[in-house]
């Protein structure tokens, strides 16, 4: 009877110290998202950083089998992304001449009149009164005293470039951390995550193939999107198709939200450019199957089984890494999530929640 009682006692005991554990865990979580929001500035460039080394270890580890020192691999990496910069600032460069070689103005002028002609009939229809206002758009044109003030809404601009500045710098000081070893994933991953040696391994090669196939295919089929818009704008006369297609190109990096957002604004600015009703809604209906064929249908199969999380979980990751991060938290709440569903995979506890994720 003594037994039976200090077995129960033992067994009351480990279920309070579970309890307590518990509790602690859902105390803590809150804590950590604070402050990931709190340190915002450190956090986004390491978490962008950690990605874009896992896209670059592939090659690294091909440099490493040829016997090429890794100073020369880090260079070549480097040289990579700078490339990359450079020709994403000529594109900015080339779209910006684009917009300010054009009469912007006039042209919202016309795009309002176009959307007072589509609001009023439905505000009559309602019996309420007259949201946009006749000059609202030529009043937002104009300052104070008669003259172009648009720079006045830009005030911000150095701050702004600062603040972008700083956080690449910080990302390339963690990428190359990261790519030259100082900072193991693997180790930590091993000593925190994952006991056994062979199993963090196998964890690593599964996210690193997992990332990698998701920037792979999410970069080329928006780059495709982008195309698409591009193509269609020229083809149906609208204006700033290079600035358009870049526009598309970017925000598909946001999961789904992204899509509607660039197929919304372009359909939104077309109503000042094309003038039948016919035209306009194939306009509408031909960008539309540009983000279904490349975002609903290609994307998936693409895709495959390596990318397997529901629609629910990717709307709660957006939600919360947009409201932790804005917009870089929308950019890399996939990459995120993909990374916490495949350590929850490695631990016979957690398991349950990644199969719910999937």
């Amino acid at each position: 009877m003594e037994n039976d009682s200090t077995q129960k006692n033992l067994r009351n005991t480990a279920l309070d110290v579970k309890a307590i554990k518990n509790m602690l865990i859902i105390m803590i979580i809150p804590l950590v998202f604070y402050l990931l929001k709190l340190l915002a500035f450190i956090f986004i460039p390491l978490a962008s950083a950690l990605f874009l080394s896992i896209l670059f270890t592939p090659f690294m580890r091909w440099m490493k089998k040829k016997k090429i020192p890794k100073i020369v691999s880090l260079f070549s990496v480097m040289l990579i992304i700078f490339s990359f910069f450079k020709l994403s600032s000529e594109l900015v460069q080339l779209s910006s001449h684009e917009i300010m070689n054009s009469n912007t103005s006039e042209l919202l002028i016309k795009m309002e009149d176009k959307l007072l002609g589509v609001v009023r009939p439905v505000e009559q229809f309602l019996g309420i009164g007259t949201a946009i206002e006749d000059d609202s758009i030529h009043n937002f044109l104009q300052g104070d005293d008669g003259n172009s003030s648009l720079l006045n809404y830009f005030g911000n601009t150095i701050q702004f470039l600062q603040k972008f500045i700083t956080q690449l710098l910080m990302l390339f000081f963690f990428l190359i951390l990261l790519l030259a070893g100082s900072l193991d994933l693997q180790s930590i991953m091993n000593s925190t995550v994952v006991k056994r040696r062979s199993t963090a391994i196998k964890t690593m090669l599964k996210i690193e193939k997992s990332i990698v196939k998701f920037i792979q295919v999410k970069f080329i089929l928006s780059a495709l999107t982008g195309i698409g818009f591009g193509l269609a704008c020229v083809a149906f006369d609208v204006s700033f198709p290079i600035f358009w297609g870049l526009f598309a190109f970017a925000i598909n990096f946001v999961q789904m939200v992204g899509s509607v957002i660039s197929t919304l604004c372009l359909s939104i600015f077309s109503l000042a450019e094309i003038e039948s009703t016919g035209t306009l809604a194939l306009f509408c209906i031909i960008i539309a199957s540009v983000q279904i064929l490349f975002g609903g249908i290609l994307e998936p199969i693409m895709m495959g089984k390596t990318f397997s999380i529901n629609t629910v979980t990717v709307l709660i990751m957006l939600m919360l890494w947009g409201f932790v991060w804005g917009v870089p938290g929308l950019i890399l709440s996939i990459p995120i999530t993909v990374l916490v569903k495949i350590i929850l995979e490695q631990n016979s506890r957690t398991k349950n929640i990644a199969k719910l994720m999937a």
